[in-house]
């Protein structure tokens, strides 16, 4: 089954991908929900035209978020965490805490946008992923550091 994504969906795709599901996954959840909608003929045409009108858009948002990316290469956070005596964190570093670390610097970053390959749960060095753009990815390492 064919539907049109009307929102990001992690691990299916991004808004306005054509994606291809099963009936059931897009009958009774994705469409319900608003999240989808079926790709008929029609719906594929007003869909083109669409993004043939963002595409423009797209280009600018793509832009900056490669300049963004650009920017942050060279940045290393801090991000205390009380702890107890054998390095584990009470609780762990989320990603609300990394994105008020970046605008404490200067840099405006969705929490959404903000990922970790491993949890840090620990006292130590970390790397968190930042997806800017679909195309443009940069990770941001990290030190978790005792309060």
């Amino acid at each position: 089954m064919e539907v049109i994504l009307k929102q990001d969906i992690k691990n299916l795709g991004e808004k306005d991908d054509l994606v291809v599901v099963k009936p059931g996954y897009g009958r009774n959840y994705l469409i319900p929900q608003g999240f989808a909608l079926l790709a008929t003929s029609s719906a594929k045409k007003v869909l083109a035209e669409n993004i043939k009108q963002a595409q423009f858009k797209q280009d600018k948002i793509k832009k900056d978020a490669t300049a963004l990316a650009e920017k942050l290469e060279n940045v290393k956070l801090s991000i205390g965490a009380k702890a107890g005596e054998t390095g584990k964190i009470f609780g762990k570093v989320n990603s609300i805490q990394i994105s008020d670390a970046l605008k404490a610097q200067g840099y405006e970053v969705d929490r959404r946008r903000i990922t970790f390959e491993v949890e840090p749960k620990t006292l130590g060095e970390y790397v968190a992923n930042l997806n800017l753009h679909k195309e443009v990815k940069v990770q941001v390492p990290f030190e978790v550091v005792g309060e």
